[in-house]
C-alpha cells in the first residue's frame, strides 16, 4: 500500500508521467543499455528496434501506479498482470539483485525527462512506487524459482532428439535433458525460453510454447521463422534455429512457465488461435484427449494459407480421441482446402456453449476481434483467457485535471 504522503502526490503527477511515458522508457533504455550492454543479453533486439519492449514497461509502470490510488485496474486484473511479468521474468532469469539497478534508471530517466517538476517529494514518491513493485515481482519470482527447483543457475542443457518440419515456414524441435534426468514438470500451455548463442550477436533469448502434453519425458517447441516487414528486423532466434540446430545438438532453455495453463475441469472448452499460437492450444488439447475423453472441445484456427498450417495433423490425430469435438479453419488464401473457410474467423460460427471457457493465441489484432465477439455472445470476461505472442499494452485512462 503506498504511504499516505505519497499517495496525493503520486495522484497529482500521474497524469503528467503518463503523458511522457513513451520519452522516459526511451531514456531509461537508451541509457541503462549505453552504460550496461551485457544487459542486451536479457533483452530482444528486434523487440528493441520496434519500441514493443518499451512499450510493454511504460505500460506495466502506468498500470501500478493507477492501480496504487485506485485509477485501475482493479486488484484482480492487476494480480493477472503481477502474475504474467513475473512468469515472463523466470522464464528469462531474471534475479533480485537486478531491480536496484533498473529502478535506478528508471527514476533517473523520469527525472532527465521531466526536470524541474521532480521535486524531491515526487522523486521520492515514485521511488516508493517502484519498490513495492519490485518487493510484489521479487516474492513472486522467489516463489516460482522455488517450485521450479532453480538454485542458482536458470539453465537446463538439452539434446535436439528429433527435428520435425510442420509447415512451409515451422519446425518442431523435440528435447531431453543432457545429464538423463527427466524432463522437467509443466502445465498445458505453459512455454520455455531458449537462449541462443549467435555468432558475433551474443546471447539473444526467446520464449516458445511447448506444443505438447505433459507426458512422454520429453519438451517439443514449435518454431515458426519470423520474417521481418515494415523495418522491423528477420528474427534472429527463429532463424538460427531454423538454419543451424537439428538432431544431436544442445540447447540451453529455462524451465516451463507461464500463467496461460489449462484449468482441469469439464466446461465445454474453446481454443482458438492464429498462425504460430496453435502451438499452446495443441498441447492442451493432447492433455484434455488424453485425460478427459468425454470433455466438449472446439478447435478453431486461422492462418494465410494451408501449406502455413501448422500441426494440424496433430489436432486431427487428437481430436480423434474426444467423444465431441468440432475442428474449424480459416484461410486468408485457402486455394485447395475444401475442408476450411475463407478470409478472416467470424466468432459467430463458433460454437458456444454458455459455460464455455475460451483459450486464444495470436497477435493482438486477432486477439482484440475474437475476444470482442465472444463477449459479444455472452460469454463473460472471466471465462477468456490468452496469450498474446508479443508484448500486452496497458494504458490507463486520462485523468479529468481539477478546475
Amino acid at each position: 500500500m503506498l504511504s499516505a504522503t505519497s499517495a496525493p502526490v503520486i495522484e497529482a503527477t500521474l497524469p503528467v508521467v503518463g503523458e511522457h511515458l513513451d520519452a522516459i522508457t526511451g531514456v531509461f533504455y537508451d541509457t541503462m543499455l549505453g552504460e550496461n550492454p551485457g544487459l542486451l543479453d536479457l533483452f530482444s533486439r528486434s523487440g528493441q528496434a520496434t519500441g514493443e519492449q518499451r512499450g510493454a514497461l511504460a505500460g506495466a509502470v502506468a498500470a501500478f501506479a493507477s492501480h496504487l490510488v485506485g485509477a485501475g485496474p482493479d486488484p484482480a486484473v492487476f494480480g493477472h498482470i503481477v502474475e504474467r511479468i513475473a512468469q515472463r521474468h523466470c522464464a528469462l532469469g531474471v534475479r533480485p539483485e537486478q531491480y536496484a539497478m533498473v529502478g535506478r534508471y528508471l527514476l533517473g530517466a523520469v527525472r532527465m525527462v521531466l526536470g524541474d517538476a521532480v521535486t524531491p517529494a515526487v522523486a521520492a514518491a515514485w521511488d516508493e512506487v517502484y519498490w513495492l513493485f519490485a518487493a510484489r515481482l521479487i516474492g513472486r519470482e522467489a516463489r516460482l524459482y522455488a517450485e521450479a527447483g532453480v538454485n542458482d543457475d536458470p539453465w537446463l542443457e538439452v539434446a535436439v532428439v528429433s527435428r520435425v518440419t510442420e509447415a512451409c515456414d515451422t519446425v518442431s524441435f523435440v528435447l531431453v535433458p543432457t545429464d538423463g534426468g527427466p524432463a522437467p514438470v509443466f502445465r498445458p500451455g505453459q512455454y520455455v525460453t531458449v537462449a541462443a548463442d549467435l555468432p558475433g550477436q551474443g546471447r539473444q533469448l526467446r520464449q516458445y510454447s511447448l506444443s505438447q502434453a505433459p507426458a512422454g519425458g520429453t519438451l517439443r517447441i514449435t518454431v515458426r521463422r519470423v520474417r521481418g516487414s515494415g523495418g522491423a528486423p528477420d528474427g534472429v532466434v527463429s532463424g538460427f534455429l531454423h538454419d543451424h540446430v537439428h538432431a544431436g545438438d544442445q540447447l540451453r532453455i529455462s524451465r516451463p512457465y507461464g500463467d496461460l495453463v489449462l484449468r482441469d475441469t469439464d466446461a465445454p472448452l474453446v481454443l482458438i488461435s492464429a498462425g504460430v499460437g496453435i502451438t499452446p492450444m495443441v498441447a492442451m488439447l493432447e492433455h484434455v484427449a488424453r485425460t478427459r475423453p468425454t470433455r466438449e472441445v472446439t478447435a478453431v484456427h486461422a492462418d494465410r494459407s494451408p501449406d502455413r498450417h501448422p500441426l494440424r495433423a496433430d489436432v486431427r490425430i487428437h481430436g480423434s480421441r474426444l467423444r465431441t469435438f468440432h475442428d474449424l479453419v480459416w484461410y486468408e488464401q485457402p486455394a485447395g482446402a475444401a475442408d476450411a473457410y475463407a478470409g478472416r474467423p467470424d466468432p459467430d460460427l463458433i460454437p458456444l456453449h454458455p459455460d464455455a471457457e475460451a483459450y486464444l493465441c495470436g497477435p493482438v489484432p486477432f486477439m482484440q476481434m475474437i475476444r470482442a465477439g465472444l463477449q459479444r455472445r455472452g460469454l463473460p470476461d472471466e471465462r477468456i483467457r490468452y496469450e498474446v505472442f508479443g508484448s500486452e499494452q496497458w494504458r490507463p485512462a486520462p485523468r479529468p485535471v481539477p478546475a
